[in-house]
């Protein structure tokens, strides 16, 4: 079983969305540069590792090149049971599954990053990550100062995040070596996220969850507040209301997972860093990570093997690195084009039917080896339409 995980702040970088421009996934960027009326190219191109930083503006670009990438591996038929996202990267895991749609996650991320930053400008705290210590200690460790200091984090064995004012969390790290921690390392950000010291971001972004309409999800979403997996609409909007005052657990989530079934990761967005986090937690556990449009083929080769013999020899509906799903732009009906059969060259740009009055144009070149899609049958967004062989 595969599910797909979503990163957080702090996995941003400069130039990160470069590889996607030409991509037929970044029309996601336009779409998204649309509705928050934003130059998010510029963002995700351009920005140097300052501005990227910035609260708002890292929590927007790893949103967006999450979507991104997800839209890719889903063209190429990949697809999972589950998903679960870190932090910031628990809305894009709502937004894969389809609890919230695509124009809402980017409406809500862009109120969270401008409310976690007012909180930060106001009541400025700091973050630590506590290496080579039990989770318990930690805790020992932020109760032994007398300070606003609590655990941000449990992200894997012997490596917690603690968060609070500038001084409690010294003092607290003082403390964890004495408790024989290897090593206390502070965190680059201007804020301690997921601690009381953001009631304020969390009572403004109430509001903005309050509007949102939340879905069943396709599958199952592990929690961070509970690391507990949910399948109800309803446990949402209280969920992510709790989320920016309460901890990130992401160990606990990683065992949820694994205990429902899950043994393959796929990491979906910038850096690897939930990759190592599950390699860490999870003994045996598959993992992958797709950054860039190159990382693509290789997750097709280790989740369904090299390519077999001819086309004729092709067993199922497996997909490998030289395959490609033309997915649906929309939801509505699927009209074919005439003529479209097995074995036509298609190129890239060519339309192979309508679905409502939304051409299906293909992203490729290559041969038709079929349709998925009947004539006639109503399909949804990014469900499989046809699949072609490249060349």
């Amino acid at each position: 079983m595969i599910v797909f995980t979503y990163p957080g702040q702090g996995s941003q970088k400069p130039g990160m969305g470069a590889p996607w421009t030409d991509h037929p996934s970044w029309e996601l960027v336009i779409e998204a540069a649309e509705a928050s009326g934003r130059d998010l190219e510029a963002l995700l191109v351009r920005a140097d590792a300052d501005e990227l930083k910035q609260t708002r503006n890292a929590q927007m670009a790893t949103y967006i090149l999450s979507l991104v990438v997800l839209d890719a591996v889903s063209r190429v038929g990949a697809d999972a049971a589950g998903h679960a996202g870190h932090s910031l990267g628990e809305y894009s895991a709502l937004t894969a599954a389809g609890v919230i749609d695509f124009v809402d996650g980017v409406r809500l991320v862009g109120e969270r990053g401008d409310a976690m930053q007012a909180a930060a400008d106001e009541d400025p705290g700091t973050m630590a990550a506590v290496l080579g210590l039990d989770d318990g200690e930690v805790e020992i460790a932020c109760h032994r100062t007398a300070d606003d200091v609590w655990v941000a984090n449990y992200n894997a064995p012997g490596q917690v995040v603690i968060a609070g004012t500038a001084d409690a969390v010294q003092r607290a790290g003082e403390v964890a070596k004495e408790l024989g921690a290897k090593r206390v390392m502070a965190l680059p950000v201007g804020g301690a996220f997921h601690t009381p010291l953001m009631a304020a971001a969390r009572d403004r972004l109430r509001k903005a969850i309050d509007g949102t309409e939340f879905r069943h999800p396709d599958g199952v979403v592990v929690a961070n507040v509970d690391g507990a997996g949910h399948d109800v609409a309803d446990d949402w909007p209280e969920l992510l209301r709790a989320q920016l005052t309460s901890p990130v657990r992401w160990r606990q989530s990683l065992h949820t997972m694994a205990d429902i079934g899950f043994t393959t990761f796929v990491e979906l967005g910038p850096g690897t860093v939930l990759t190592g986090m599950t390699k860490r937690t999870i003994s045996g556990a598959r993992t992958l990570s797709v950054s860039s449009p190159d990382d693509i083929d290789h997750m097709l080769e280790v989740l369904h093997g090299p390519l077999p013999g001819p086309v004729g020899q092709l067993e199922g509906e497996h997909l490998f690195a030289t395959e490609r799903l033309v997915v649906s732009p929309s939801a509505g009906v699927f009209s074919p084009a005439d003529g479209l059969a097995a074995g036509l060259s298609i190129e890239t740009g060519d339309i192979l039917g309508q679905v409502g009055q939304v051409d299906v144009r293909s992203p490729f070149t290559g041969q038709l080896m079929g349709l998925l899609a009947l004539d006639g049958e109503r399909v949804g967004p990014r469900e499989p339409i046809a699949w072609l062989r490249l060349g």
